[in-house]
């Protein structure tokens, strides 16, 4: 029974990321607006509903270490294997935009939150490494800000699927709500089941944590950049991936740390080491070569970190 419900569950994930992606498309077309954008704001938040659930959940507990965790845990994984996974596919092409605005906006974002939270340990501010409700605030004026500019600095794109040119408004709404819907329920139903059937099989809770528990809440990401590549929109793959990491950080953090101050106790200098290369390795590839693309021999490169990262955890934890 577990087995069926895994397949299940992969089912609705892969059905849901593929009316998320014709539906967000649709949308671009309709509203004039390029997939990139679409893809950092649309799907960026939907697929980060999971993240979003788990970590306010956890500040309400009172327990900052799964709010910091899933969000430092779920954008290394973003990157370099999501990234990594979907490049190895096929090479994910970057636009001058990319480069200029997108790329350096998530690494100021990512730095802003190792400088927040470790403002003790980096500069000797404050009375410990946390994220303060007030820095909190600025993430959430910081992310409006960032919305704003995506839409004002478009670089509006077509698409050229003649199903989304002729495809009704609603109809491309119901197709982003149903698909998000099916993403959620899906990937949770995939998560429980593969847990189940990895304890049945005599895995250690460890392992679960730090493989499937901690890929879990990115599953939508995976299955939306997966398809978003098969039909070739490299920029709905990659602002789903980069929008993502942007709303997890900013609005996530930002809203978590209102609830309860969020402590970074818990976060190791690994775990932080691979927050960093993650996104350096998003920059080389985005500056460096003639391509501008991220390619096969790249990807590689960014599986081989996350694997290298996850075993350092396994044999440390």
């Amino acid at each position: 029974m577990t087995l069926i419900l895994l397949i299940l569950g992969l089912g609705i994930l892969i059905l849901g990321a593929e009316w998320l992606v014709n539906g967000s498309s649709a949308i671009a077309r309709k509203a004039g607006v390029s997939e990139f954008v679409i893809g950092v704001t649309i799907v960026g938040f939907g697929t980060s509903f999971p993240e979003l659930v788990v970590s306010l959940n956890g500040a309400f507990h009172g327990n900052a270490d799964i709010a910091i965790g899933n969000v430092v845990g779920s954008n290394i994984f973003n990157i370099l294997f999501i990234l990594g996974v979907t490049a190895l596919i096929k090479p994910v092409i970057m636009t001058e935009v990319n480069r200029k605005r997108d790329i350096p906006i998530t690494l100021f974002v990512t730095l802003l939150l190792v400088a927040c939270g470790m403002n003790h340990s980096l500069f000797g501010i404050g009375a410990s490494d946390s994220l303060t409700r007030i820095e909190g605030v600025a993430f959430l004026l910081i992310f409006a800000l960032y919305v704003f500019y995506s839409f004002k600095t478009d670089d509006r794109g077509q698409s050229d699927e003649k199903v989304e040119e002729h495809m009704k408004v609603y109809k491309a709404v119901a197709f982003v709500i149903l698909g998000l819907a099916g993403l959620i329920y899906g990937g949770n139903l995939f998560v429980k089941s593969a847990t189940e059937l990895a304890r049945a099989t005599g895995v250690s809770d460890k392992f679960i944590a730090v493989t499937i528990l901690a890929g879990g809440t990115s599953l939508p990401e995976l299955a939306t950049s997966l398809v978003a590549i098969r039909k070739n929109k490299d920029q709905l793959a990659l602002g789903n991936i980069l929008g993502s990491n942007v709303f997890n950080i900013l609005l996530i953090l930002g809203c978590s740390s209102l609830i309860t101050p969020l402590s970074f106790a818990g976060i190791e200098p690994i775990d932080i080491a691979a927050f960093i290369v993650s996104i350096v390795l998003l920059l080389l590839w985005a500056y460096t070569g003639k391509k501008r693309c991220i390619d096969r021999w790249e990807a590689a490169i960014m599986l081989l970190c996350i694997i290298a990262y996850y075993y350092m955890l396994f044999i440390s934890r």
